[in-house]
C-alpha cells in the first residue's frame, strides 16, 4: 500500500494517491520558488526574513526525507527490488531515487559539517532537484520519456549531423577570414571560431564574431540557411515521436460496445459483438 501511494504510475487513480501526489508537487515548486527568492538581495541580507526561509527549507526536508526512506523501505514490493537488502540497494541507485536523495543532500551536508563552506554554497544548486521530482508525479513525464526512448537513434543521428556542421563551418570561416589581419584576432584559431559556427547556427548572434571578408560573408549566409535546416531536425523528430504516443494512447483506451454496453480494446473487432 505504501509503495503505491508514492508511485501513482504503478496502482493508478486513487483518492489517497491524487491527495499525497497534489501535496508533493506542491511542495516541489515552492521548494524551487524559494530557492530563486533566497536571491533577492532584501531577502539574502535580511536575517529575519530568512530565518522564515530556512524554516520551511527545514518543513521540507523532513517531508522529502520521510517520502525517501518510505520509497526505499516500500521498494521490494516490486519483482526487480525483491531482495530485501540488495533490492532496497538496488532501488537506490535508480535515477529517481538519485534525483530523491540528491534533492535533500544539500541540508544534511551543512549539518553535519557544521558551517558554510563555498563548495557548500554551490552544493545548494542541488535543490533545484527538486524540480525533476515532479516527473514522477505526472502522467505526461511517461509520454515524454517515451518519445525521447523510441526516438534516441534518430536524436543521436541529427546530433552527430549538428556537430559536423559545426566543425565544417568553423573551418571554412577561419581560413576565410585570414585575407584580413584586423579581424583575424577574433578568428585566430579553429575552435575559437567554433564559437561563432555555435551562435550562428543557433540563430543567436551576440555580434562579437563577424565575417568581413566578402568570401567570409557568403559563406557565412549560406551557412545561416544550412543551419536552420538542420537545427530543424530534432524539433520535427520529437514532434512525429509525440504524435505516434498519441496515437498510440488513443488505440489503447477501452471503449464501449453500442450494442452490449460491454467494454471492448479500440484494437478489437467490433463485429464480434
Amino acid at each position: 500500500m505504501v509503495h503505491g501511494l508514492f508511485h501513482p504510475e504503478i496502482v493508478g487513480d486513487k483518492n489517497w494517491d491524487k491527495v499525497i501526489n497534489i501535496i508533493i508537487i506542491t511542495l516541489i515548486i515552492l521548494n524551487v520558488l524559494a530557492v530563486m527568492v533566497e536571491t533577492l538581495p532584501s531577502v539574502h541580507y535580511n536575517p529575519k526574513v530568512l530565518a522564515y526561509f530556512h524554516t520551511f527549507e527545514l518543513i521540507s526536508v523532513i517531508i522529502f526525507t520521510i517520502e525517501y526512506v518510505l520509497k526505499v523501505w516500500s521498494s521490494n514490493q516490486e519483482e526487480k527490488y525483491k531482495h530485501s537488502i540488495k533490492g532496497r540497494l538496488r532501488y537506490m541507485l535508480t535515477p529517481g531515487a538519485l534525483i530523491d536523495l540528491l534533492a535533500i543532500l544539500p541540508f544534511y551536508l551543512h549539518v553535519l559539517i557544521g558551517f558554510d563552506l563555498r563548495v557548500l554554497r554551490m552544493l545548494r544548486l542541488l535543490r533545484f532537484f527538486r524540480l525533476f521530482r515532479l516527473t514522477a508525479y505526472m502522467r505526461s513525464s511517461t509520454m515524454i520519456i517515451n518519445v525521447f526512448k523510441n526516438r534516441m537513434n534518430e536524436l543521436l543521428l541529427s546530433l552527430v549531423l549538428v556537430i559536423f556542421l559545426i566543425i565544417f563551418a568553423s573551418c571554412l570561416m577561419y581560413f576565410a577570414e585570414q585575407a584580413d589581419l584586423e579581424n583575424s584576432i577574433k578568428f585566430n584559431s579553429i575552435p575559437a571560431t567554433i564559437w561563432w559556427a555555435v551562435v550562428t547556427l543557433t540563430t543567436t548572434g551576440y555580434g562579437d564574431m563577424y565575417p568581413v571578408t566578402t568570401l567570409g560573408r557568403t559563406m557565412g549566409g549560406v551557412i545561416m540557411l544550412t543551419g536552420v535546416a538542420f537545427f530543424a531536425l530534432p524539433a520535427g523528430i520529437i514532434t512525429a515521436g509525440f504524435l505516434e504516443e498519441f496515437r498510440k494512447t488513443k488505440k489503447s483506451k477501452p471503449m464501449n460496445c453500442p450494442h452490449c454496453g460491454k467494454t471492448i480494446n479500440a484494437s478489437h473487432d467490433a463485429d464480434e459483438h
